[in-house]
């Protein structure tokens, strides 16, 4: 496998003021393609010749398919050899140090191009400039050396819990293991994510994400009747209409405390928006079989498999039910 065009420093040294990765290839993402372009962008740094079609094939066999999950990443990039990891909570000065080092992220966003229009979105980090208070990112539909001003960067991570993903060499791994620390323990790292959302819930009262974000951090913790009162707020604040396309605690966490009529409310919307979505078919699966009506269970499970016939929990789901 060939290394990357930066090799890593052996030990932290301090920050330089800017950093600038190079050796991409920039890809133009197509119609909702925005996951498998930008893990394209980011294996071609270490010379991978994956175009955003060849990883689409395996990330989303439904062209039309509106999400590809941070996990789904993780596991191609694995499959090719490399190590790869994804977290929630990090922070600018993290994202930073990695850089700093010749590695790059990919971190989850929302972006707004009109309104009432947000959607999840993925970019490449390549580099920061601590001058003019900015990443720059290889960004499948902005273009490349897009300049991420750091504060309107956060505030677009934040709505994803400020999650990202790391791929890198074997070789490099010792390094992330330094820079991350404590964040690769899955306790500890939900832990400190939900103690900065509710710090931010408690300077804003009124902010949804601070209030998604811990009912997320919640249910990754086991906590799901907190998690579920969590989300209560957050969606009685207010949450973009595609919010749930991207990110399931919801769903999770009113299953696991018998609210099921909640999980079936939930996917309808989802549905009645784009019928496409898997996750909200399994999920609705879940829901009927919970309550009993497991002939339609299997249809939901069957549907979501008809979409992604990779997804694992609908395969699981449905064997559970012959």
């Amino acid at each position: 496998m060939p290394s990357p065009t930066a090799p890593p420093t052996p030990t932290l040294l301090p920050l330089p003021p800017a950093t600038l990765l190079t050796g991409f290839s920039h890809a133009w993402q197509t119609w909702n393609n925005c996951g498998p372009a930008t893990l394209a962008m980011n294996l071609s740094y270490f010379g991978r010749p994956e175009t955003q079609a060849d990883t689409a094939t395996v990330l989303k066999p439904d062209e039309d398919d509106k999400n590809v999950s941070p996990y789904e990443l993780v596991a191609y990039a694995r499959s090719l050899g490399f190590e790869a990891i994804d977290r929630v909570g990090g922070n600018v000065e993290m994202l930073k140090r990695l850089l700093s080092l010749g590695i790059p992220a990919i971190a989850e966003t929302w972006i707004t191009p009109k309104p009432n229009d947000g959607m999840g979105h993925y970019r490449l980090l390549i580099g920061y400039d601590d001058i003019a208070g900015e990443f720059v990112a290889f960004d499948s539909y902005f273009g490349p050396n897009t300049r991420l001003p750091y504060d309107q960067f956060d505030v677009e991570w934040r709505i994803f819990n400020r999650t990202y993903v790391l791929v890198y060499t074997p070789d490099q791994g010792e390094l992330v293991r330094r820079i991350l620390g404590d964040a690769l323990d899955d306790r500890t790292m939900y832990q400190a994510a939900l103690a900065t959302a509710q710090n931010e819930a408690e300077q804003n009262p009124d902010d949804p994400f601070a209030w998604f974000n811990i009912g997320s951090n919640l249910t990754a913790l086991g906590r799901y009747d907190e998690a579920a009162t969590a989300y209560d707020r957050a969606r009685r604040l207010g949450l973009p209409w595609r919010m749930l396309w991207y990110q399931f605690g919801p769903f999770q966490a009113y299953f696991a405390v018998g609210r099921y009529d909640d999980v079936l409310t939930l996917a309808a919307a989802n549905l009645r928006n784009a019928g496409n979505l898997e996750e909200s078919h399994y999920w609705r699966g879940r829901a009927l079989e919970a309550l009993g009506r497991t002939e339609e269970a299997r249809r939901a499970f069957e549907k979501a498999l008809r979409f992604n016939p990779n997804y694992v929990a609908a395969k699981q789901a449905l064997a559970a039910l012959q």
